[in-house]
C-alpha cells in the first residue's frame, strides 16, 4: 500500500467535529484529522511519540504546560505521555499527525486515548 487514497480508509469519529482517517504500516501510522470550527480534541495522552503539521486553519494547540495559536504550515512533536490538547479557532482546520509505534486503538477503528467531550 504505497499510495493512499484517504477515500477508501475508514473514519474514525473520536469526538464531535472531528473526523480522522489513519493509514499505517509496520512502525508509522498517519493520521489525517479534519477538525470543523470550535471543535476540540481534549486533554488526553498516550505511549505513542506524535508528530504533526497544521495543513490548513488555525489550531490552540497546547502541548503539556505550553499554548500557542499556530497556523498553517506549523510543526510539533508530541513526546510519549506528554498531556495535549488542540482546539480549532476561526474556521475549519485540517492537521496530519505521525505516530510511532502506530496506535493500536486506530488500527482497530477505535478511541482508547482521547476521552468524550462534554
Amino acid at each position: 500500500m504505497p499510495f493512499i487514497d484517504l477515500t477508501a480508509v475508514p473514519p474514525i469519529r473520536p469526538v464531535p467535529g472531528c473526523t480522522l482517517r489513519t493509514p499505517y504500516g509496520e512502525h508509522l501510522m498517519l493520521s489525517y484529522l479534519e477538525m470543523e470550527p470550535g471543535a476540540e480534541v481534549p486533554w488526553h495522552h498516550h505511549p505513542h511519540e506524535q508528530g504533526g503539521v497544521l495543513l490548513k486553519g488555525r489550531l490552540q494547540l497546547s502541548i503539556g504546560e505550553e499554548t500557542r495559536v499556530v497556523e498553517a504550515g506549523s510543526l510539533f512533536l508530541i513526546p510519549p505521555n506528554v498531556p495535549h490538547r488542540a482546539v480549532a479557532v476561526d474556521g475549519p482546520a485540517v492537521v496530519l499527525d505521525v505516530f510511532s509505534p502506530i496506535r493500536e486503538d486506530y488500527a482497530e477503528l477505535t478511541n482508547k486515548y482521547i476521552p468524550p467531550v462534554m
